[in-house]
């Protein structure tokens, strides 16, 4: 194994959702380590932008307006994509809400934007790898509320379940076709949307909640991106990478902020 095993030079890697947020980190950075990137997106302005970003670095993009809970908009922007040898599942999308006080039309709305799509997208790209018959790689993005509890967010947290089942599933289904199948879980990450959201109280809170001292950037989703979706991550399918600075393993511990000793529940200095 050498560094340029990490290089993409000469695939083509499709990313949905990829005109904001993590979707565009990863885009972007996909580009970086070489690969031809097609941004599907369903707001066409943002997916061209991301696509303009790519191309005035160096790089070669393409953008296809794509609302991913379509099938057919998803079997049109395959047909538009030209190869492909690497999909990264990012589009999704939630809303808080009382799960008592939810409704049907809330929870297909939910499903539809984080779990059919990926259904649809990666049966669509998967058919399209195993024709070309050169193996691949498929990466979902889900969320650590995927196997944590999420109060508030029930039936967004059961449809990123879905996902991470689905990834070990298709893993294993898709292995004698060569194509690797795996997702990354992230927790809080700044995006240019959120950071400006975020209050200054909240960003001095991620220093003491997060095991790292940060929230996330979306250039440290994109990393494992690389990783999976490269040669590093040849022999390496069915999992779910925690990229969250610890949020997963720490299951609720934290630095108090008064001294620094790891609390279980409320701070000290609260009571």
């Amino acid at each position: 194994m050498t560094p340029d095993d990490a290089r993409l030079d000469g695939r083509t890697a499709i990313v949905t959702g990829a005109g904001a947020g993590i979707g565009k980190g990863i885009a972007t950075v996909l580009a970086r380590f070489g690969a031809r990137v097609v941004v599907w997106e369903l707001d066409p302005d943002g997916g061209e932008r991301t696509a303009d970003e790519i191309r005035h670095a160096g790089g070669d993009a393409l953008a296809i307006p794509t609302d991913v809970r379509q099938p057919d908009q998803v079997a049109r922007a395959i047909e538009g994509s030209g190869g492909i040898d690497i999909l990264v599942n990012n589009a999704g999308g939630t809303f808080a809400g009382s799960f008592l006080d939810s409704t049907e039309k809330g929870w297909d709305a939910l499903h539809r934007a984080n779990l059919k799509s990926v259904l649809h997208c990666t049966q669509q790209a998967a058919r399209r790898m195993v024709e070309q018959g050169r193996g691949g790689s498929i990466v979902n993005v889900v969320s650590i509320e995927a196997v944590r509890a999420a109060p508030g967010y029930a039936p967004y947290a059961a449809a990123k379940a879905g996902v991470v089942s689905l990834t070990q599933t298709l893993a294993l289904e898709l292995a004698p076709h060569r194509i690797r199948v795996n997702a990354i879980a992230p927790d809080i990450c700044l995006t240019e949307g959120l950071r400006a959201m975020v209050s200054e109280a909240d960003r001095e809170r991620f220093g003491w909640t997060v095991p790292l001292g940060r929230p996330g950037e979306p250039d440290d989703v994109a990393g494992a991106v690389i990783f999976l979706a490269s040669e590093l991550g040849r022999y390496v399918t069915g999992i779910t990478v925690h990229v969250d600075g610890g949020t997963h393993a720490a299951g609720g511990w934290y630095r108090d902020p008064a001294d620094g000793t790891w609390t279980l529940g409320p701070p000290r200095s609260r009571g």
